[in-house]
């Protein structure tokens, strides 16, 4: 169920709050004032959060514009976004190359999506997700199902598995 919600809520992104104006806040926080930050050795928008807190204690300006910020708000999201995707691809083919030499073999999966794009299923051992490429009428998300690994592509990041 977790798996759904966190898939239904999507990707973040970098929000600029001026004095005055309203922000959506962090939905799953239920917060309106709320920042984040980690180390900023490692990401911008946390070395930006950190300039502005420091300015804000010393009572010096803002280090930068509201339209710097909103520049940099979206430079930022954007290129998370891309960094996620390349995540998301590298793991996609590690999981294909993982289960290419367990083609045929029997799996229990839970759907964990159900789209007119298609059905995709969790197997639990190793926990990898694919995509019903036969059998997957009637299928809905949180339903137990067992599934053939028919074929993968390790190139394309591909698992496709068969409702049995």
């Amino acid at each position: 169920m977790s798996l759904a919600v966190v898939k239904l809520l999507g990707s973040g992104e970098y929000a600029v709050e001026l004095p005055g104006g309203t922000v959506d806040g962090h939905f799953g926080l239920a917060v309106k004032d709320y920042t984040h930050s980690t180390a900023p050795n490692r990401r911008f928008p946390d070395l930006a959060t950190q300039r502005l807190i420091k300015a804000a204690i010393a009572g010096s300006p803002a280090p930068y514009t509201a339209e710097q910020l909103t520049d940099l708000a979206r430079h930022c999201t954007l290129q998370e976004d891309n960094a996620a995707k390349v995540e998301r691809q590298v793991r996609k083919s590690a999981a294909a190359l993982l289960l290419a030499p367990r083609v045929g073999q029997r799996f229990d999966a839970i759907v964990t999506g159900a789209s007119p794009k298609g059905t995709w299923v969790r197997i639990l051992h190793p926990a990898v997700e694919g995509r019903v490429v036969r059998g997957d009428h009637g299928l809905d998300v949180g339903d137990a199902v067992r599934v053939d690994l028919v074929d993968t592509d390790v190139e394309r990041g591909f698992i496709d598995f068969a409702r049995v």
